[in-house]
């Protein structure tokens, strides 16, 4: 890639760097413009490329007041004077994807490069930061691109609206408890819920989840959605591989009745508007337990494009932790008789079961399932992983669950995770249990580094993703870790009111109290009293004395010793004093006493 001609360009100080220290030349800029697009990491289409180098173009030449949809459209779209940016999305859909392959490039390929591009969001002008800067709290950074909180994410992929019900949150994990405690006993493992044993696998693989996707069908043989559909379905079946709890079958012929599920789709054209309707169907009866249409505009994206947007979607809806798979698999070894056996796939069902509930009796019930897993099938990476990571919650979450704080369970934790990186060290899983354990351990380097591998193998990993995400913005890096985190919100990660507290936390530490309530109040504040406790400081910053002496009470009846522990508890999850500084404050405008550091 040629490097980009910029004759007499000017930078305009107060729109390129504005933290009021000196950033990036221009020539340093577009070195790091080539290196982005020279990279492998770097998954973008010519046009989006083209949309990148034209508006890093006019902002280093000063004239970044013109980057407008209208002007952007023109010039590197190519359409008609005619065009109306309300009708036609395509540089509003462009820029959101230019700003999500960024964000991936700089924590996959380019966390070491010296300087950071990035397209805030609410217009199209570049930002250029040298990445060695000392990263400043968003709380004292003016943010000339400032959007509320509950539009951090591209415009076409909406947030949850604030109005979720509280009372469906509960009748869910009720359920989830009584299906958790049935986990207890399992199918056989030549047998599983997803259907039963291929020959040559062994029981732990075969007990995982197993997908036939089929044909996708079409119009006519020979017209465009023909291409499409054909494509579509490949970019499916790829998208699906990248996740380890899954087993794809591409060829339905050769199924032989040992699928458990069947995806099935079909594309349909009506001008130059394309929609893709999908479902998945359970085989043993016929159920269709999900389905979801997709619509594109052929005049805004092309078909590469559209075929990969759509069968990420897919992907996520079906496979992901809290997806559709394991709900069904879930709801059906619930519903099985005792039968004293059990198998690990079940035990991983188990362990996503105690998550939506978290109660002492379904961590006790996923504890000893994942004990008894990895005993009977010790080469099972996914087991050992699930394995540290419910130990580590006797630690995290000791408050909810009523176990010890001592440090034995991130000893234990540690030993599954490593023991989980010998059999698999290239697993999303295990790299997230070394991710978390390393965080907790406070070995910040190793965790995030765990973190950016787990999050390359697949993005699309939405419990990967957020909790990959929370552990970069608390040790600091706010603005990429609050990015993770909203996309994990916007993608519905589980467990439901978990990640949302997270983006209360993003919005206290750039002082937008009003956006940190909102999500606050959004999160399943009984999930862990932690949460409550970063509401209470919300209301102390807000200036609620009232509110926060609800939360307060409530915190002195449940949780009396996270009173007394604050700091520690604080101290184990934002790494930064200057962070922990900004959480103690609301507290402290309530009279609330903290206890001072541990002297080292």
């Amino acid at each position: 890639m040629g490097m980009i001609l910029l004759g007499g360009a000017i930078m305009n100080s107060a729109e390129v760097h504005p933290f009021g220290d000196p950033g990036p030349t221009a020539e340093e800029v577009c070195q790091q413009l080539e290196r982005i697009l020279s990279s492998g990491e770097f998954h973008s289409s010519e046009r989006g490329r083209r949309f990148l180098q034209f508006i890093i173009s006019e902002t280093l030449a000063g004239r970044s007041e013109f980057l407008k949809a209208f002007t952007i459209a023109n010039d590197v779209f190519g359409r008609e004077v005619s065009f109306d940016a309300q009708n036609d999305p395509v540089v509003r859909i462009e820029a959101g994807r230019i700003r999500r392959r960024l964000e991936r490039y700089y924590l996959v390929a380019g966390q070491t490069d010296p300087v950071t591009i990035t397209v805030p969001k609410g217009g199209y002008v570049p930002r250029f930061e040298y990445s060695h800067r000392p990263e400043v709290p968003a709380s004292l950074a003016p943010s000339p691109d400032a959007v509320q909180d509950v539009e951090a994410v591209d415009h076409e992929r909406p947030f949850p609206g604030p109005g979720r019900s509280k009372l469906l949150i509960a009748l869910v994990a009720g359920t989830f408890l009584v299906i958790a405690a049935a986990l207890y006993s399992f199918l056989a493992p030549e047998r599983s819920v997803s259907g039963g044993a291929i020959p040559g696998t062994s029981p732990t693989e075969a007990s995982a989840p197993k997908v036939v996707v089929e044909v996708f069908g079409n119009g006519r043989p020979v017209d465009t959605t023909f291409d499409i559909a054909h494509g579509l379905r490949d970019e499916v079946i790829g998208q699906l591989a990248k996740f380890d709890d899954v087993v794809v079958i591409v060829d339905p012929s050769r199924a032989e009745g040992a699928a458990g599920y069947a995806l099935q789709g079909n594309i349909q054209l009506d001008g130059e508007r394309l929609r893709s309707v999908a479902r998945l169907v359970r085989q043993f009866d016929g159920a269709v337990i999900w389905a979801n249409n997709y619509d594109a505009d052929l005049r805004a994206q092309s078909k590469l494009e559209i075929q990969s947007d759509v069968a990420e979607q897919i992907a996520i809806a079906v496979a992901q932790p809290y997806g559709a798979i394991f709900q069904a698999d879930t709801d059906t070894i619930a519903r099985q008789p005792q039968s004293g056996n059990w198998d690990a796939y079940a035990c991983t069902l188990a362990y996503y079961s105690y998550r939506r509930s978290m109660s002492a009796q379904s961590h006790n019930t996923a504890r000893d399932c994942l004990q008894r897993a990895t005993q009977r099938f010790p080469k099972s990476a996914t087991s050992w992983a699930l394995l540290s990571l419910t130990y580590l919650d006797e630690m995290r979450f000791h408050y909810k669950l009523g176990t010890s704080s001592s440090v034995q369970p991130l000893e234990l934790a540690t030993s599954a995770a490593e023991r989980a990186a010998a059999l698999a060290p290239n697993n999303a899983r295990v790299l997230q249990a070394l991710m978390l354990v390393s965080f907790f351990k406070e070995d910040i380097d190793k965790a995030l580094q765990a973190g950016a591998a787990a999050y390359a193998i697949n993005p699309n990993d939405t419990e990967v993703a957020g909790e990959y995400g929370l552990r970069l913005a608390m040790s600091g890096k706010w603005q990429s870790g609050c990015e993770l985190v909203s996309g994990a919100v916007n993608k519905n990660a589980g467990p439901k009111g978990y990640y949302e507290v997270g983006m209360a936390l993003c919005a206290l530490m750039r002082n937008d109290i009003r956006a940190a309530e909102l999500w606050s109040r959004m999160s399943d504040l009984d999930y862990n009293p932690m949460h409550r406790l970063v509401l209470l400081s919300i209301l102390g910053a807000a200036g609620k004395p009232a509110d926060a002496k609800q939360e307060q009470d409530w915190l002195v009846a449940h949780a009396p010793e996270l009173m007394n522990n604050i700091r520690r508890e604080v101290s184990l999850r934002l790494q930064r004093p200057e962070d922990q500084d900004s959480f103690f404050s609301g507290l402290r405008a309530l009279g609330i006493a903290i206890e001072p550091p541990q002297p080292e």
